[in-house]
């Protein structure tokens, strides 16, 4: 190993071990309610992470380059589970990256099991680390914004904006750089409700942020934002996330999305704002067309009867429920829905069907 790459490992490992015991500290001490914008000292002249008071200076970047490319990012396990769908999320991406009207460039799994799995060869990953034993508390989605904080310290990212997916996307037609003016772009999702938790908000976005409607109505994706801005957005949502979940009152308040809203805070609290971009995905079986959206999300279980009837909140004599398949993938050529389902279940199925058609050594 030459004098160059011992003292590069030795310098990522260093680095790691700092967030690590960040992270720590921040999930071990109350989170700070009045934390400064800028820094108290009258000489200082950078500004200050209002979390984990890290000094970040404020690079303008390549705002006004031409060719505006971004960055697919995805957070997965190595579950079965996660691994058929990005496995999936893979390919679509694949047949669209190219596509006239596409800003779509590289690609990367980051994987935050902390080893390889053998997946590595078909699709583009980065392996961070999970979160220290026990400070998940049982909800694993946590270590999404931690791994982030790893990616974008460690990677080489040629882009200039990421655009942060997940592995039940499915790209329908090529994505453009939707992002505009410093602003990120963002799917808003009607569950995430600022203005109704106010109080409870109030805790990590104090009222000398400004008022609560700061907060959009996101999660963490999809949204496309310049890496600039997320390098700086990540640790504070790493930190928020931990301090959401340690605090018993915003855990019942949150639940399953207390993610979401670490995220919409962090990204306040830097003064990222999103454009509220509805028509970039779908949500199948409430959204019925695909129209001019960009991305399938697949959350929802998909109910029918044979005449083509939602029998949503009971199985259907047709399903289709990637919840079916944590332990095993989908088998190839899945049964098509009845006549009379929508278009976007129909499409959804297709394309599940051409991808494992096609994806070597499926099920395997």
């Amino acid at each position: 190993m030459s004098c160059g790459n011992f003292f590069f490992t030795i310098l990522v490992t260093f680095s790691v071990a700092l967030i690590t015991y960040n992270i720590i500290i921040s999930a071990n001490s109350p989170l700070q309610q009045d934390l400064p914008g800028p820094s108290r000292s009258s000489s200082s002249s950078i500004s200050v992470d209002p979390i984990i008071q890290m000094p970040l200076h404020r690079s303008r970047g390549k705002l006004g380059s031409s060719k505006r490319l971004f960055h697919t990012a995805v957070t997965a396990s190595d579950s079965v589970y996660n691994t058929w769908q990005c496995r999936i999320m893979y390919y679509w991406f694949k047949k669209f990256q190219k596509e006239p009207n596409s800003g779509m460039g590289g690609f990367t799994r980051i994987l935050h099991s902390g080893k390889p799995d053998k997946y590595m060869a078909e699709i583009p990953t980065f392996v961070a680390q999970p979160l220290p034993a026990g400070m998940d508390r049982g909800y694993i989605v946590l270590n999404r914004p931690w791994a982030f904080v790893q990616w974008l310290q460690q990677a080489d990212i040629k882009e200039d904006y990421i655009l942060m997916s997940e592995p039940d996307h499915i790209i329908v037609k090529p994505i453009p750089n939707l992002s505009t003016d410093g602003l990120g772009a963002a799917f808003p999702f009607f569950y995430i409700e600022p203005k109704k938790y106010e109080s409870v908000l109030r805790k990590y976005f104090p009222e000398n942020k400004g008022p609560i409607t700061n907060i959009d109505p996101i999660g963490n994706s999809p949204v496309i934002v310049w890496k600039e801005s997320l390098k700086k957005i990540a640790p504070t949502w790493m930190n928020v996330s931990l301090a959401m979940k340690k605090d018993p009152e915003t855990d019942k308040a949150f639940g399953w999305v207390l993610e979401m809203y670490a995220y919409a805070v962090a990204s306040a609290l830097h003064g990222v704002g999103n454009i509220l971009y509805k028509d970039f995905m779908i949500q199948p079986p409430w959204d019925k067309e695909i129209g001019k959206k960009f991305i399938i999300h697949y959350t929802y279980g998909c109910d029918y009867n044979m005449k083509g009837e939602l029998t949503y909140g009971k199985i259907g004599e047709w399903r289709f429920d990637k919840r079916s398949y944590d332990t095993v993938p989908p088998p190839r050529n899945l049964t098509m829905p009845p006549a009379g389902v929508p278009e976007s279940v129909v499409t959804l199925v297709r394309m599940v069907n051409e991808a494992t058609a096609n994806i070597p050594n499926w099920g395997e």
